[in-house]
C-alpha cells in the first residue's frame, strides 16, 4: 500500500528493546470503562485500533493486586489466571494485525478505596484518598517487599498473556509517585529523604521487571516530565530522576503534571500539541525511544515533532478513539477521511461514570464486539429512497451512513446552513473544534452522488408525504425551554417577565443582552458556563446561578470543571451556587436557597434560562397521527426523540442508518467477565 511521501517517516519501524514496532503510531494507555468487567468488549476495541494501523496498542491502567481496587470504575487487572485469559484475548487481537500489545501495571496507593476487595489501602503514609472517608495504611518494609512481589508476579502474568511492552507506572499520583513526593514521603529509611532514595522503589520495579521479562518484552516507564507539582516533585527533580534512570527502561512515555488542566484538557482550554515545551528535553537526556501525547490530529504536527527529535512515537488516546484508522488514512493519503477528535472528553466522562467508552465523532466506539460494528464498514442497503429531515448531527450522520450503504438520500433542512446545533455551538467561546462533527460528515456526503442536500427547505407533513420516500427519518432537533422547566422546576416558573427572558437559542442566534444579566444553569454541563463567558466578554455584568455546588457541575466527569470555574471567575462572572431562580419580574430575580428555601431578590435586567430542551417533534407527530404506528417507515432520531449530548445524536443517526432496511437487530450481546 502506497505511503504518501511527506509522512513516510511516520511509518518507519522502531525498535523498543527486544521488540520492534511496525510504525511510530502509539496508542498510549487510556481508560475505557471496560476493563475487567467487559473483557470481550475491551479486546475487540483494542483489536480494531491495531487493524486501523496503530503500531503499539496498550491497555488502560491494569491493577496488579486486589489491594489496588478502583471500584466502581472498571479497570483492567492481572490478579490471577482468569485475568491472564481475558487479557490474552486482547493481545491476540492486537497481534493479529501486526501491532505490539502493551500493558500498564498499576497500583493506586492512597488514591483508591478498595470498595470491592475491602483490603487496606496502602500508601507511603496514612492519608485520605480521592473521595471516600478512608485513609491509607502506612507501608512498612514488609509491605514494600510484598508490593514488589505483587508487581513482579503481575509482570510475569503479562508476559504469559502475550504482552510485548510492560509498563512501570510512577506518575499521576498513584502509589509509586507517592514515594517520589518530598511532601508525602516522610520516611527516614532507604526509601525516603534524598531524591535517590525516594526514587529507589521506581528503580527496583524497573530492574525487577526487566529481569523477569526483558528477554522477550520491552519495559516502559510512564513519567511526568515536569514533575508532580513543586510541593511533591519539581521539574528539576523530574529531570534528575530521568537522568539517573535514563538507560534502565526501553521506552519513556512522558506526560505532564497537570492532568486535567493540560494533559487531558479539552479543546476549550488547550490546543493540539501543547505538551511539547515540557517534554522536549527527554529524548536528548535518555537516548531511548520517547512517546508523548498532545491530542494529535494533524499529520504535519506529528511529523514535525518526530523530525525535530522530540518524539520517536506519536502518542494518542483520544485521537485513536475518534478514528481507530487514523494511521491507515495517513498512509493512504486520505487525510480528508480522518475523523478528527474534537476534544470534548465525552469519552473520559463515560469511563468516569463506570460505562464503556463512547465518542462524539466515532459512534462505533464501544460497539465493536457488542453490536459487531466496524468504523469503516457498513452493510449494503437495497437502494431505496430515504428522506432525512434535519441536517444537524443526527441527520448528517444518518445521511452519511445511508449514502455509504447505497440508499438514495435526500437531506433537507429549514436552515440555510448544515450542522444544526453543532454549527451554532461551535461559534461559542472555545468550541470551534466541535465544527469537525459537521465538517467530516459534510465532506463525506459531498462526494456521494446518491445524497442530495436541500437547505432552506422547511417541510410540512404534506410536503413529506408528497415526496413519497420509502423511508423517512425525522431529525428536527430540540429547542431550549423559555419557561424554566428542568431539574429544579417540574412546572413553568410562575413569575416570568417574558420580554426579558432569553434562552441559549436566542444568544446563539445573536442576542447580546447588556447591563445586569442573571443566568440560571439547571443543565450543569458546558452551555451555562460558556454563555456566561460570552456575555461577560460582550460587556454584560453576569451572575451565574446554579442549584449545584459548582459551576458546570457535570463537567467534573469530562475533567473540565476546575478549568471552567477558573475561567469564569477570571472573566468577572459572579458564581452563586446551591441556589434556584424562583421568579423574575423584569426588575429583579427571586433567588431561593436550594436547601432552606429562603428567598432573596437581586436586581437584574435580563434572565437567561439554561434549563432543559423540548424535542421539536411536531413534524413527526403530524406524520404519524394519533395511533403512532408507522411500521418503521417514519422514525425520529436524535434530539427530537431524546435531547442529549451531541455524541448521543450522532450515535442515534448512525444506528438508524445502519439498521434501516434490515431485520430488527437482536439485543446487544452481553459481555462476560471470563473469556
Amino acid at each position: 500500500m502506497r505511503i504518501e511521501s511527506r509522512y513516510e517517516r511516520l511509518f518507519e519501524p522502531v525498535p523498543i528493546g527486544p521488540v520492534t514496532a511496525k510504525n511510530r503510531f502509539y496508542q498510549v494507555p487510556h481508560c475505557t470503562g471496560m476493563g475487567h468487567a467487559l473483557p470481550k468488549t475491551h479486546a475487540a476495541m483494542r483489536g480494531m485500533k491495531a487493524e486501523g494501523g496503530w503500531g503499539v496498542v496498550c491497555t488502560e491502567y491494569c491493577s496488579i493486586h486486589p489491594s489496588s481496587d478502583d471500584q466502581p470504575h472498571p479497570f483492567a487487572s492481572l490478579w490471577d489466571d482468569d485475568d491472564v485469559r481475558n487479557l490474552a484475548s486482547m493481545a491476540e487481537q492486537v497481534h493479529e494485525h501486526g501491532a505490539l500489545a502493551g500493558v500498564e501495571l498499576w497500583h493506586g496507593g492512597s488514591f483508591v478505596a478498595n470498595l470491592a476487595s475491602r483490603m487496606p489501602t496502602l500508601g507511603v503514609r496514612s492519608m485520605l484518598g480521592r473521595t471516600d472517608p478512608i485513609q491509607s495504611q502506612r507501608m512498612d518494609r514488609s509491605d514494600i517487599r510484598a508490593f514488589r512481589r505483587w508487581h513482579l508476579a503481575a509482570a510475569k502474568r503479562a508476559r504469559q498473556a502475550g504482552f510485548d511492552v510492560i509498563y512501570v507506572y510512577p506518575t499521576h499520583g498513584y502509589l509509586v509517585s507517592e514515594f517520589l513526593s518530598r511532601t508525602l514521603n516522610d520516611r527516614s529509611d532507604q526509601y525516603g529523604g534524598s531524591l535517590e532514595n525516594r526514587s529507589r522503589l521506581m528503580r527496583e520495579l524497573i530492574e525487577e521487571t526487566r529481569d523477569a521479562v526483558g528477554d522477550r518484552c520491552a519495559v516502559a516507564v510512564r513519567f511526568s516530565a515536569d514533575g508532580h507539582g513543586d510541593e511533591h516533585l519539581s521539574g528539576d527533580e523530574a529531570h534528575d530522576v530521568i537522568g539517573m534512570l535514563a538507560q534502565l527502561p526501553d521506552l519513556w512515555d512522558v506526560v505532564v503534571s497537570d492532568y486535567y488542566g493540560e494533559e487531558m484538557a479539552t479543546s476549550r482550554f488547550v490546543a493540539e500539541g501543547s505538551l511539547e515545551s515540557k517534554v522536549a528535553y527527554v529524548k536528548a537526556l535518555t537516548g531511548k525511544p520517547v512517546v508523548s501525547v498532545g491530542r494529535f490530529t494533524s499529520p504535519d504536527l506529528m511529523l514535525r515533532q518526530v523530525r525535530s527529535g522530540i518524539l520517536d512515537f506519536v502518542g494518542a488516546a483520544r485521537p485513536s478513539i475518534a478514528d481507530p484508522f487514523l494511521p491507515t488514512k495517513i498512509r493512504e493519503d486520505r487525510l480528508e477521511d480522518i475523523r478528527e477528535c474534537i476534544g470534548c472528553n465525552i469519552c473520559y466522562a463515560h469511563n468516569y461514570r463506570a460505562a464503556a467508552l463512547r465518542c462524539t465523532q466515532n459512534p462505533t466506539m464501544g460497539e465493536e464486539w457488542r453490536s459487531g460494528w466496524h468504523p469503516e464498514k457498513v452493510p449494503p442497503g437495497d437502494g431505496s429512497s430515504v428522506l432525512v429531515v434535519g441536517a444537524g448531527p443526527a441527520g448528517l450522520e444518518a445521511a452519511h451512513i445511508l449514502g455509504k450503504r447505497g440508499f438514495q438520500v435526500a437531506l433537507a433542512d429549514a436552515a440555510h446552513e448544515t450542522g444544526g446545533r453543532v454549527t451554532l455551538e461551535s461559534r461559542l467561546p472555545g468550541l470551534a473544534e466541535w465544527a469537525r462533527v459537521r465538517d467530516y460528515r459534510l465532506g463525506q456526503i459531498r462526494r456521494m452522488p446518491n445524497v442530495a442536500i436541500y437547505l432552506g427547505s422547511a417541510l410540512s407533513a404534506d410536503d413529506v408525504r408528497e415526496f413519497a420516500a420509502d423511508h423517512v427519518l425525522v431529525a428536527t432537533g430540540a429547542r431550549w425551554r423559555r419557561d424554566g422547566v428542568g431539574r429544579s422546576h417540574g412546572q413553568p416558573i410562575r413569575e416570568l417577565q417574558a420580554v426579558s427572558v432569553l434562552t441559549p437559542d436566542d444568544i446563539m442566534r445573536g442576542a447580546r443582552p447588556v447591563g445586569r444579566v442573571t443566568l440560571f444553569d439547571d443543565d450543569h454541563y458546558y452551555m451555562g458556563p460558556v454563555l456566561s463567558l460570552l456575555l461577560a466578554q460582550a460587556g454584560a455584568t453576569v451572575t451565574y446561578v446554579t442549584p449545584a455546588g459548582t459551576a458546570g457541575d457535570w463537567s467534573h466527569y469530562t475533567g473540565e470543571q476546575e478549568c471552567t470555574q477558573r475561567q469564569m471567575l477570571g472573566a468577572g462572572v459572579e458564581i452563586v451556587v446551591s441556589t434556584i431562580v424562583a421568579g423574575f419580574d423584569g426588575v429583579a430575580v427571586s433567588l431561593a436557597c436550594a436547601y432552606s428555601g429562603r428567598v432573596e431578590r437581586r436586581a437584574a435586567d435580563t434572565l437567561v434560562l439554561v434549563t432543559s430542551r423540548e424535542p421539536d417533534d411536531g413534524l413527526y407527530r403530524e406524520l404519524v397521527g394519533e395511533d403512532d404506528d408507522t411500521d418503521g417507515a417514519i422514525r425520529r432520531i436524535g434530539d427530537c426523540r431524546q435531547p442529549a449530548p451531541i455524541a448521543n445524536a450522532v450515535y442515534a443517526g448512525h444506528k438508524a442508518a445502519r439498521e434501516l432496511g434490515s431485520p430488527p437487530p437482536p439485543l446487544p450481546a452481553r459481555d462476560r467477565a471470563v473469556v
